[in-house]
């Protein structure tokens, strides 16, 4: 019996549309459906990517539309895009009041649909909007989840990848915290195809001259960068989310950060923060705890302290 994969995406921007265009492009879902507040842009957004269906890229046929929320009802994926573009000079923090406001207005939706399968948000503030509407919905946290650090640690091999000059796929490293200004490269697991990036750095003065923190802000500063450019980030964030939607599909137990409710992992409880996670069919599988240094410790603390303080605030509202 052939499974149909069934993605809804809340959110017909430039994120929402981008993973949808992902989607297609690698043939990772068959049915696809957009929501979004304003349905002329939802509807006019699907039926330009369904223009692109027969394309050279796409590997398969899917089928594209708009939709409402009684679409949840039978799909496997649920994709969080909702909200508006970061403001240059503005951090993700920033976008708190206006994005807990359109969450409040997907949360009256989801409680009247009967979704069973695994949410991936991306929805800035990322950890705080996820675990905002986990905890109002009631859902296990292996199923409901954000993309959390993950652009963060495509940003770090990217910078990683131009100063060293290996490929990107020989790199192994990652970030934590929060999909923020406090999120941190934990270089202390950063390695070049197995051996410690600290013993790269020793054979290479050129590369050693270059102070991690500059390499961390080289991270941190990419999406205002982006942002002051082109008002917006979306090709990034979006492959994220086709990659992290595959790994469920195949059921590819892909040990990747994302952002997910935390239990004492990490010397942390009762707040969502981006760790290395492992990735299958029933979404987050499991919690990687990696050795960390004791100053990485101490920045993940502040990081989740962060976190921590915004969903108080947005329980408060």
């Amino acid at each position: 019996m052939v499974q149909v994969r069934k993605v809804v995406i809340v959110g017909a921007g430039h994120v929402g549309s981008h993973v949808a265009l992902a989607l297609i492009q690698s043939g990772q879902a068959d049915d696809i459906v957009l929501i979004d507040i304003l349905k002329e842009k939802a509807k006019g957004q699907a039926m330009d990517l369904d223009d692109g269906v027969s394309g050279a890229l796409c590997r398969q046929d899917a089928a594209i539309r708009a939709g409402d929320y009684e679409e949840l009802n039978d799909a496997d994926i649920l994709v969080m895009a909702f909200g508006r573009s970061r403001r240059p000079g503005e951090t993700r923090l920033d976008m708190f009041d206006d994005s807990i406001r359109m969450a409040d207005e997907v949360l009256a939706h989801l409680k009247q649909v009967d979704f069973k399968g695994i949410m991936v948000s991306i929805s800035n503030p990322a950890d705080i909007i996820c675990e905002y509407i986990r905890r109002n919905m009631g859902w296990d946290s292996h199923r409901c989840f954000c993309t959390g650090t993950s652009l963060e640690t495509y940003r770090l091999l990217r910078v990683l990848s131009h100063r060293t000059g290996y490929a990107r796929r020989s790199i192994q490293g990652f970030c934590m915290g929060e999909h923020g200004n406090s999120s941190f490269v934990v270089w202390s697991s950063i390695f070049i195809n197995g051996k410690p990036f600290a013993d790269v750095l020793k054979e290479k003065p050129e590369l050693a001259a270059v102070p991690l923190t500059v390499l961390q802000e080289e991270v941190k500063r990419a999406g205002d960068i982006e942002i002051d450019g082109k008002g917006c980030t979306e090709f990034g964030i979006a492959n994220v989310a086709c990659m992290i939607i595959t790994a469920i599909f195949h059921d590819q137990k892909l040990v990747w950060p994302c952002s997910t409710a935390l239990q004492g992992e990490y010397g942390e409880r009762d707040v969502a923060a981006g760790v290395p996670c492992v990735i299958g069919k029933n979404g987050i599988e499991e919690i990687l705890e990696m050795p960390i240094a004791a100053e990485e410790k101490e920045k993940f603390h502040a990081s989740c302290d962060i976190i921590r303080g915004f969903l108080k605030r947005a329980e408060e509202l």
